[in-house]
């Protein structure tokens, strides 16, 4: 048996022990496996701002979690300030930043494409990954968004998938009900410097709007900020109880 097919195993059976005590339960006293996150984004700043928070508490567990941005974020600001902001974010959080190597604004979502995509995800080998919702106003959203759902698929539903939102309203559209949100109050601190690394990109704007998100999903959960998710149907099992990480 591998590593992935016994995180599989005690996944289920640590999932279905929550769902026959309630959702709000406790999973049992046991140290929680060390597993392996990526999550994807169009731009450096875009996981920060939409999972800093549950970064934050994952890596505060000991779990690895990868930033994979699709592209530098060269625009109006130059590829090496861009890349310098990500890699202070990433320290933050305590993650690392990678690259799919696109070009800001000019998502490209064809065969080839796909292709690199998914050699960069089986590479990671992550147990989960996080990506935008699939019809974010920013083709570069949209773009990752495709690519890391071709590579779930192409890789036999391996990995959990979630989806997650960004600026409502702004960029992210028609988010539906959330499957999962996650506590971030205690970490709110770690995720506002997170996004403020991204200096060069007017984060006095956009973490207004993404922290009115985070307190709107703390009014639905009960919690003072939470991060809201969406499951990917299909996916083999819930990674937030096999993480340690309690998600209503």
């Amino acid at each position: 048996m591998n590593r992935r097919e016994m995180l599989i195993g005690a996944g289920m059976l640590t999932g279905a022990s929550i769902l026959a005590e309630g959702r709000d339960s406790k999973p049992a006293a046991e140290a929680p496996r060390k597993l392996k996150f990526v999550v994807t984004g169009g731009h450096p700043g875009d996981p920060e701002y939409g999972c800093g928070g549950t970064i934050a508490r994952l890596t505060a567990l000991g779990h690895e979690v990868v930033l994979l941005y699709m592209n530098d974020g060269a625009w109006e600001t130059s590829a090496p300030v861009r890349i310098a902001e990500a890699k202070k974010a990433c320290e933050i959080l305590k993650a690392r930043p990678a690259y799919a190597n696109q070009i800001n604004g000019h998502a490209i979502v064809d065969n080839a494409h796909y292709e690199a995509f998914q050699k960069i995800i089986e590479t990671e080998n992550p147990d989960a990954v996080f990506t935008h919702w699939l019809i974010d106003n920013h083709p570069d959203h949209r773009g990752i968004a495709n690519l890391t759902l071709e590579s779930w698929k192409q890789l036999k539903h391996k990995f959990a998938m979630y989806y997650y939102e960004v600026s409502d309203g702004e960029d992210t559209m028609q988010f539906p009900a959330p499957t999962h949100y996650v506590d971030i109050t205690e970490v709110a601190d770690a995720k506002k410097a997170a996004c403020y690394a991204h200096a060069s990109q007017d984060p006095n704007r956009f973490y207004g709007v993404q922290d009115t998100v985070a307190s709107f999903r703390g009014l639905e959960s009960g919690y003072k900020r939470a991060e809201a998710y969406i499951w990917q149907i299909g996916s083999p099992y819930d990674i937030f109880p096999m993480a340690g990480l309690p998600a209503r």
